[in-house]
């Protein structure tokens, strides 16, 4: 018995959504064409990391303002957060169908518009309005998908979503490779986003609309229609009735509170099986974020420049492994969450991404320690007035020669200019402008300005991959499958909206703190502090989510009518039983 009296259902195999989908296509149609939606979301997320690195060298302001970085990384989140917003209300009024156009058209004017900035300003404005689409398509996608899918795949099928979120960071990061050496690179990288979205615009519109919000709008004929499309004849009825007695209870509700935005805001805070549902799926939706994911996606080739890879090349490079792993971590979740549960996979992933934050804490901070010391001579003599000013003169609040190396001078704004015969040895510490890397590397030697060449730094990129390995399969793709069926039907639409804002809320706060926090706090610092964060949300993961594995949205309805607890909480009678005490 699962918690409040519902029979679990049956353990379901990955091959059984395949089995499914093989003599349902048009089930995987429908899912894959509104997973674009995830495509977008992913490529958005991926792209931005590369196009920063030629944006900085385009745009000088760009370069010098850890503020303006942080800023057009994050202003496609702030957007996300009115798109979902406003999403929520769409798809409840104009259906899932209509949002996800309106979020194709949105993104393709970002893209555009970002594609032919004459300055940082304009990408941002583009950034806006690619924001307003990823907020839309977040929501919406998962939903539409959850709500044409048979309740025994239906994790496997959303897990599609997440899938084509990762696989989305993938292909940016293959598109930013692509276009390294060709002339208006982040220009290409950035406007290539608009494809996608015209491909979905195009295929939505031959398809239906979700057949539980048609139900709900009396268009019973269309929904049954679809419906007869997606189930085997014999489990049809059984789908229609569980439609009516679900849309029959709601129309009750609707008729005490009103059909108004603000009635049914205030019905949805005053309604327990809401509630519930909301807190669990805030929840997952914060904690996703403040693993601090998202600073790992956006900002993955500083993170490996930090790391001690100094190419913008070499950066984006390794950065394709990180995202190519979170894409195999989506299709392993493909293939358990049906079968091992959401709230399992979400709590082991949470520990695995607690480990891989406190190593990487480790990794950095002894890499910074280690880093390689300021040979004091030949930064006075490298080159004329090349030497960092905060190097001389050596005042009494001033680290002596001997206790400078290179992260004390990247810290003091300069840069270092490596040994090149000895990467390790010490070095110079330079002035930060575009003639002294030039010198630096005219002499055969490496220019670092945003991390130290390290002997830790290839073990930095080995667990931010296991971090990715262990995020990925749990925290990537479930927090996205419970917010799309643990709602009731009226308020799913403004419930996920909700979550979702949560979420990007969430992303907005941590993306725009990256940057300052390693200015602050050192990488080391940082990712503890993300570690921090994960072990709270692992607390309220398994304080508030329940396991929705398998059953249908009605029986998870039932089950938050009666409320959740963690076995360990609940009383249990002197027999050992547990007994219900909500």
């Amino acid at each position: 018995m699962v918690e409040g009296g519902l029979t679990k259902a049956d353990k379901t195999e990955f091959t059984e959504c395949w089995r499914t989908t093989w003599k349902t296509p048009y089930i995987m149609r429908l899912a894959l064409s509104a997973g674009i939606g995830g495509l977008l979301f992913g490529y958005d997320t991926g792209v931005i990391s590369g196009a920063l690195l030629f944006i900085k060298e385009d745009f000088k302001e760009v370069d010098r303002s850890t503020w303006l970085q942080s800023t057009i990384v994050s202003m496609a989140v702030a957007g996300a957060i009115v798109g979902a917003a406003v999403g929520g209300w769409i798809n409840d009024r104009y259906g899932r169908r209509m949002s996800i156009l309106i979020a194709d058209v949105l993104f393709l004017i970002g893209a555009i518009v970002m594609a032919f900035a004459p300055a940082p300003w304009v990408i941002i404005v583009g950034r806006i309005f690619v924001g307003f689409g990823v907020g839309m398509a977040s929501m919406t996608s998962p939903l539409y998908i959850s709500e044409a899918s048979p309740a025994r795949i239906r994790g496997a099928l959303v897990s599609t979503n997440g899938l084509l979120i990762t696989g989305g960071q993938f292909f940016s990061y293959l598109i930013n490779l692509a276009f390294v050496h060709t002339p208006g690179t982040w220009r290409w990288m950035l406007g290539i986003a608009g494809v996608p979205a015209i491909v979905q615009f195009v295929l939505m519109l031959s398809l239906p609309e979700s057949p539980r919000w048609l139900y709900r709008k009396d268009r019973i004929a269309e929904s049954r229609a679809i419906l007869e499309r997606i189930y085997p004849a014999d489990e049809v009825e059984a789908e229609m009735e569980a439609l009516k007695e679900s849309v029959e209870m709601e129309k009750a509700d609707e008729a005490v509170i009103g059909d108004s935005f603000v009635a049914k805001l205030k019905g949805a805070f005053g309604n327990p099986v809401v509630r519930r549902g909301l807190a669990a799926g805030i929840t997952v939706q914060v904690a996703q974020q403040f693993v601090g994911i998202n600073t790992v996606m956006y900002y993955s080739p500083s993170i490996v420049q930090f790391a001690g890879y100094a190419s913008n090349k070499t950066a984006m490079a390794l950065s394709l492994i990180t995202s190519g792993l979170n894409a195999l971590g989506s299709i392993v979740s493909m293939m358990f969450v049906d079968r091992y549960g959401r709230r399992k996979l979400m709590i082991i992933s949470m520990f695995g991404i607690i480990a891989c934050l406190i190593i990487l804490a480790t990794v950095f901070s002894q890499a910074a320690i280690h880093a390689p010391k300021i040979d004091a001579m030949e930064s006075a003599t490298f080159a004329s007035n090349a030497t960092c000013p905060a190097f001389v003169p050596f005042t009494a609040a001033n680290a002596p020669p001997s206790r400078w190396n290179c992260m004390k001078c990247l810290r003091s704004e300069c840069g270092f200019c490596a040994n090149g015969g000895q990467p390790y040895a010490p070095g110079a510490c330079v002035v930060l402008s575009d003639d002294m890397k030039a010198t630096c590397k005219s002499r055969g030697r490496t220019y670092f300005k945003d991390g130290c060449p390290s002997k830790f730094g290839f073990l930095a990129i080995v667990f931010l991959g296991l971090y990715i390995v262990m995020y990925a399969p749990g925290m990537g793709t479930v927090p996205w499958i419970v917010n799309s069926e643990i709602y009731p039907l009226r308020y799913r639409g403004l419930g996920g909206g909700i979550a979702a804002v949560s979420n990007w809320v969430s992303n907005l706060i941590v993306s725009e703190s990256f940057l300052s926090l390693t200015h602050a706090l050192g990488s080391s610092g940082t990712f503890l502090l993300f570690a921090g964060f994960s072990t709270i949300g692992l607390f309220f993961i398994w304080l508030l989510v329940p396991e929705t594995k398998g059953l249908q949205f009605e029986e998870v309805e039932k089950l938050l009518e009666v409320g959740y607890k963690p076995s360990l909480l609940r009383k249990r009678n002197k027999k050992g039983k547990e007994v219900d005490t909500a």
